[in-house]
């Protein structure tokens, strides 16, 4: 199997991983699919999502691109291995820390039902696991494919995703209180 196609099998994998997360908590009654409900500025994702969707797809399959987006920086296919490598890393991490958020999992800030405040498992690392799990994966796929537009989506998806944690703490610093500060002492935001 070809890096190309390994790539692309990395990413459904990725999508797989939270879409079925989604669906299976939705089977006990839980709606993990918040969104874009408690601010429609979440949107502002989606344009990054589907850039980057469309970059692999051109990388993996010669799909149109202008040349200085796609044209790699450097050429060495051991890194691109060692990318390969970082999105499997990536996928597992996302699965343990989907393990360890158990029902408390949501796509948004779910402030109509909100669960309970997750600080075990990797959670015990880091106060937002999922998060790493993407840029590590971004940063994979970077290492497979280095060129610019990959740096861009790294840069505007890091840059996206850093406002979403600050709304993410404004919301869990008022739902809970005491317990989150203490938490926020013991663990660090990212690593």
């Amino acid at each position: 199997m070809t890096l190309e196609y390994l790539s692309v099998l990395a990413f459904l994998l990725l999508v797989v991983l939270a879409a079925g997360r989604g669906f299976m908590l939705r089977k006990r009654g839980i709606n993990a699919f918040v969104f874009g409900v408690t601010d429609k500025s979440d949107f502002l994702l989606m344009p990054v999502v589907v850039f980057f969707v469309y970059v692999i797809l051109a990388c993996a399959f010669g799909l149109p691109m202008p040349g200085a987006l796609k044209r790699p920086l450097f050429e060495s296919r051991l890194v691109n291995w060692i990318g390969i490598a970082l999105c499997g890393a990536s996928l597992v991490w996302f699965a343990v820390t989907l393990k360890s958020f158990g029902a408390s999992f949501r796509i948004g800030i779910d402030k109509a039902a909100p669960d309970r405040l997750v600080t075990n498992g990797v959670f015990a690392i880091s106060r937002n696991p999922i998060y790493l799990a993407f840029i590590s994966f971004i940063t994979g796929m970077f290492l497979v494919y280095p060129n610019f537009s990959i740096i861009l989506v790294l840069i505007l998806f890091a840059a996206v995703i850093h406002r979403q944690v600050l709304r993410e703490e404004k919301f869990l610093r008022g739902h809970y209180g005491q317990e989150y500060e203490e938490y926020c002492r013991r663990v660090r935001r990212y690593l």
